[in-house]
């Protein structure tokens, strides 16, 4: 993980002021007039997380050396913004097709539906600033290399932002259980589909923002579905659904 990691105050400043994609800082908590002041403000001009934590998390994170409090999670690559995302949809001339995934904290599940999201020709994924995997090392190397290829963007409120791309004209397709069969519903058009977390799924609010609730059939024993097999499937019924209702 040592790869993924900047600590130091010197070196960390220079990483933000360089422009490059940071997923995380973490800061040791000191009192007010600290010398995180300018970091801080660095921070909120880039509109990066940060978390301050004690100094022996950062002294087992770094194993023991030289932190000076600071540490940095440098994202693989940098992140786009939603309008970005609209922007390859209208210049390829095609309807949005958005993937909104809500706190999915395995990097192995992001990386696995990156890599679907560019298969399927979709425009980009969207996650939230906290409570998610960030572009990390794992995520791009479980990607194959699709994190080069697809644009994703980090905002700081998943509501917000769907309420946003509704008011654009798209429509929102919630997959979860108890819903209609995502085979029957028409999935055409303008779409974001929104995946829940792997343990709790959607969270209530954004559940209840969702235009409709569409589920995948079940047939077996098991109840659930992993989160990137889920919405590899759905992503598909999607394209499928975009090819053959022209």
């Amino acid at each position: 993980m040592n790869e993924e990691m900047v600590y130091g105050k010197n070196p960390v400043v220079e990483l933000l002021k360089s422009g490059k994609p940071v997923n995380k800082i973490l800061l040791v908590t000191e009192g007010a007039g600290s010398r995180n002041q300018e970091i801080i403000s660095l921070l909120h001009e880039r509109n990066i997380p940060y978390q301050f934590v004690d100094r022996q998390t950062l002294d087992r994170l770094t194993n023991r050396e030289r932190h000076q409090g600071m540490l940095a999670y440098v994202a693989a690559r940098e992140y786009a913004s939603v309008e970005d995302i609209l922007a390859l949809a209208e210049e390829r001339q095609e309807a949005p097709f958005i993937l909104m995934l809500d706190e999915i904290e395995d990097p192995h599940n992001l990386g696995a539906l990156l890599r679907t999201v560019d298969a399927v020709g979709a425009h980009g994924v969207i996650i939230p600033k906290r409570r998610s995997v960030a572009l990390t090392g794992t995520v791009a190397k479980t990607s194959a290399g699709a994190v080069e290829h697809v644009r994703v963007a980090r905002v700081s409120n998943l509501v917000q932002t769907l309420n946003d791309l509704k008011k654009k004209g798209c429509w929102v397709s919630g997959a979860e259980a108890g819903g209609k069969d995502a085979f029957k519903a028409d999935l055409t058009g303008p779409r974001v589909i929104v995946i829940g977390s792997e343990g709790k799924g959607i969270s209530r609010l954004l559940r209840e923002n969702c235009d409709e609730i569409v589920s995948l059939p079940m047939k077996g024993k098991i109840t659930s579905l992993n989160a990137s097999v889920a919405g590899s499937v759905m992503l598909y019924e999607v394209l499928r659904q975009r090819i053959y209702s022209n």
